[in-house]
C-alpha cells in the first residue's frame, strides 16, 4: 500500500530521515533503510539538509526507490533556479518517485560551503504554485507538458509558537493547503503541551500532521539546540535531565 493509500485510510504513518552519502558509497544508507523496512512507511531525503554538501536528492530517492523503498523527495528553493527544479521534479515523477517536500532551505552560511550563492530563484509560495501548475499540465511558462506528474506534497510547520506567531503560522499552514500541501512534517517536539494550542486551532481530520521525534544524542546537542535553534522548543528542564543522568 503506497503512503498515499495509507494516509487516506488514516493510517498511522512513520516517517525516517535517510541522508544521502557526503560521497558515492551509498552502502551505508541502503542498509540502514533496508533494516527498518516494513517498519517504516517512507524515507525522507532530505536536500542538503544544515546547507552541507552531499549526494543530492534526488539521487538517492532514486537509490532508495529502486531498493522497494518508498521515498520523500525533498526539494529545495535554496540551490536550483526554476529550469533545474522542474526538471529535476520531472525526473522524480520519472523516476516513480511520487512523494515530496518542499521546503526553503537553509542559508548557505549554515553549511559547508559558505562561499556558495543561494539562489532562491523562486520562494516556497512559487514553489508549491509551479507544482500545482505542472499536476496541471503546464511548465512556470505556460508551455504544455508531455505528461504531467502527480505528486503528494508535503511542507513542514512549526506548531510550537505562541500568541501573533501561532497565528501567522496557522495562516501560512492554510495557504500551503490551498496551493495543494497534504501533510505536513513539524520541527522536532520535546514537549506535547507546548504544541497542544496549535492541535487544537486545526481540523485533523482533513489534514495530515507528522510531529519529528529527534533523538538527542548527548549533553552538548541539547545545550546548542537550546541555544542557538529558535525554531525548536527544548525546554531548560530537559536539559537539566539529561545533565543529571
Amino acid at each position: 500500500m503506497s503512503l498515499l493509500s495509507k494516509m487516506n485510510a488514516g493510517n498511522f504513518i512513520v516517517l525516517a530521515e535517510m541522508e544521502p552519502p557526503k560521497g558515492v558509497d551509498i552502502s551505508s544508507m541502503v542498509a540502514n533503510a533496508t533494516k527498518v523496512k516494513g517498519v517504516v512507511d517512507a524515507f525522507v531525503v532530505p536536500e542538503m539538509s544544515n546547507a552541507v554538501m552531499r549526494m543530492s536528492a534526488l539521487g538517492g530517492a532514486m537509490i532508495l526507490q529502486n531498493k522497494g523503498l518508498e521515498t520523500i523527495m525533498q526539494v529545495c528553493c535554496r540551490d536550483r533556479n526554476r529550469l533545474a527544479i522542474q526538471a529535476d521534479l520531472l525526473a522524480a515523477n520519472g523516476c516513480k518517485i511520487q512523494n515530496i517536500m518542499a521546503v526553503t532551505g537553509e542559508d548557505p552560511s549554515f553549511g559547508d560551503h559558505h562561499q556558495a550563492a543561494a539562489v532562491y530563484d523562486i520562494d516556497l509560495a512559487e514553489l508549491l504554485q509551479c507544482i500545482q501548475g505542472m499536476q496541471n499540465g503546464k511548465d512556470m511558462a505556460g508551455t504544455d507538458l508531455a505528461g504531467s506528474p502527480q505528486f503528494l506534497i508535503g511542507s513542514t510547520l512549526n506548531p510550537g509558537v505562541k500568541d501573533d506567531a501561532l497565528e501567522l503560522e496557522i495562516e501560512e499552514m492554510e495557504k500551503k493547503i490551498i496551493a495543494g500541501v497534504k501533510f505536513f512534517i513539524t520541527t522536532p517536539v520535546f514537549d506535547l503541551t507546548i504544541v497542544k494550542p496549535f492541535l487544537e486551532r486545526v481540523d485533523q481530520e482533513k489534514i495530515k500532521i507528522i510531529p519529528t521525534i529527534l533523538v538527542l544524542k548527548s549533553l552538548g546537542m541539547a545545550r546548542y539546540m537550546a541555544r542557538n535553534m529558535p525554531h525548536v522548543h527544548l525546554a531548560d528542564d530537559l536539559v537539566k535531565r539529561i545533565q543529571i543522568r
